[in-house]
């Protein structure tokens, strides 16, 4: 057998350091029109964040954008709007990754799990996410947790029911880990600090502590990605040039090992800046004004890897 050195990824990934600008931009576009499992759907546009009513027809301009470049779709809430996305996406033909936003007030979290099953019932739903980062915000108890989820499973019985958290909660709670029929692990080596020559590997560990946690059950990463922009975390900076490799390798490396990755996020939201700093706004592969960020159509027919 011979080696082909550009058949095999590395342990680190795919050798990108020595690129150009230009030719970063050439991978990425390539990539990106090869296609994602999944991507994490951003839905408010400039001047909007939670709590205000999503419209239609904003819903359904920014799914024909992303349509084209993914599989599945996944929506965070069931209502304010968010519930159209995964009708306008089965629409369109994606699958869907619907999620209900769980947090500390009762009522909501009650309007949330009741869409989430209307939804389902409706068979708009592929996979049910109930909850989202929950423990690791401290916003529920576990057993408060576990009742929603437990809910949702007894009536949402032909569907996988999942929970979304960073991978690490899932060995640290195996009573979640254990009701959960599929495992969603948020896996961000850009929030612990890695820097971006080493984040591959830092995320493949992610992953495999996820797996063993699952016990054999399906290990899906809800959630990763890196920021464009903002001030840096310890090793990890933000750059468009660091964007773009991350996500050639975590796309590249999801292929070939046949894992499915919903990558964060769609489009870039001003309003994040609130929760998590100036990054908050620059995670999106479009901008804020639904423009791609890494590319340019000049850029369209250019080779993967010139």
């Amino acid at each position: 057998m011979s080696y082909k050195s550009d058949k095999i990824m590395s342990l680190s990934g795919y050798g990108l350091d020595n690129k150009t600008t230009r030719g970063l931009q050439n991978c990425f576009k390539r990539v990106l029109k090869n296609g994602m499992h999944g991507i994490g759907f951003s839905p408010y546009v400039e001047g909007q964040e939670p709590g205000d009513q999503l419209s239609e027809k904003q819903i359904r301009k920014r799914l024909k954008i992303i349509k084209p470049y993914t599989k599945w779709v996944r929506s965070f809430s069931c209502t304010e709007g968010n519930e159209l996305i995964p009708i306008i996406a089965k629409e369109m033909g994606m699958k869907t990754m619907v999620g209900a936003w769980l947090g500390s007030d009762s009522q909501i979290n009650i309007n949330e799990v009741n869409g989430l099953k209307k939804l389902a019932r409706e068979g708009a739903v592929d996979i049910a996410a109930v909850g989202n980062e929950v423990m690791y915000r401290g916003d529920l108890t576990e057993e408060e947790l576990l009742s929603f989820i437990y809910d949702v499973k007894n009536e949402i019985t032909d569907i996988p029911v999942g929970y979304v958290d960073a991978y690490y909660e899932f060995s640290q709670r195996p009573r979640i880990t254990e009701a959960c029929d599929v495992i969603l692990a948020n896996c961000y080596p850009y929030w612990e600090g890695c820097s971006i020559e080493y984040s591959l590997i830092y995320m493949k560990d992610m992953f495999n502590k996820a797996v063993k946690a699952g016990k054999g059950k399906k290990v899906i990463i809800s959630e990763t990605g890196w920021p464009s922009e903002g001030e840096g975390l310890n090793g990890a900076f933000p750059s468009k040039e660091n964007a773009m490799k991350y996500f050639i390798n975590t796309q590249l490396w999801a292929q070939e090992e046949g894992i499915d990755v919903f990558y964060f996020s769609s489009f870039d939201e001003s309003w994040k800046v609130g929760s998590e700093g100036d990054v908050g706004a620059y995670w999106g592969l479009w901008d804020k004004d639904e423009k791609p960020k890494f590319y340019s159509k000049a850029l369209v027919n250019r080779s993967l890897f010139s």
